[in-house]
């Protein structure tokens, strides 16, 4: 097991969910400690507040991408999350959309077959785009 699939797990037995974990990874890579900001990813989970909208590796990885684009001009950064964006659309293309009633399909154990995974591509992404722009 690699480290960053060790912390999402580390990070999901303690309760978290998508949009936080991801939040949590970006923390993890600057060193930062910030609950704050994790509690508040929390109205993210589940498509948020677990009504199966839009996912939280949607919303948490776009959240990521913010954060560390600061510094970019308004129109980069949006550039950047459209890209994201895109790239979230066409991979969850699969499951017929890119909410989290889609990606679960009605079947709870999906939960466990594909958001990791997804999050773990997302993670990967993002560090990929961040790094594209000098970013990461």
């Amino acid at each position: 097991m690699d480290e960053v699939f060790g912390r999402m797990l580390e990070l999901s037995k303690k309760g978290y969910f998508c949009a936080q974990i991801l939040l949590q990874l970006a923390m993890d890579a600057e060193g930062k400690d910030c609950p704050e900001l994790i509690r508040a990813a929390a109205g993210l989970n589940a498509g948020i507040g677990f009504s199966g909208g839009p996912c939280g590796v949607l919303t948490g990885g776009a959240c990521f991408l913010a954060y560390f684009a600061g510094e970019l001009e308004p129109a980069e950064r949006d550039a950047l999350l459209g890209e994201f964006h895109a790239w979230f659309r066409e991979r969850t293309a699969e499951y017929g959309g890119e909410g989290c009633r889609d990606i679960l399909a009605g079947e709870p154990s999906n939960q466990l077959r594909r958001c990791p995974l997804l999050v773990r591509e997302a993670y990967e992404k993002c560090a990929e785009l961040l790094s594209e722009r000098g970013l990461a």
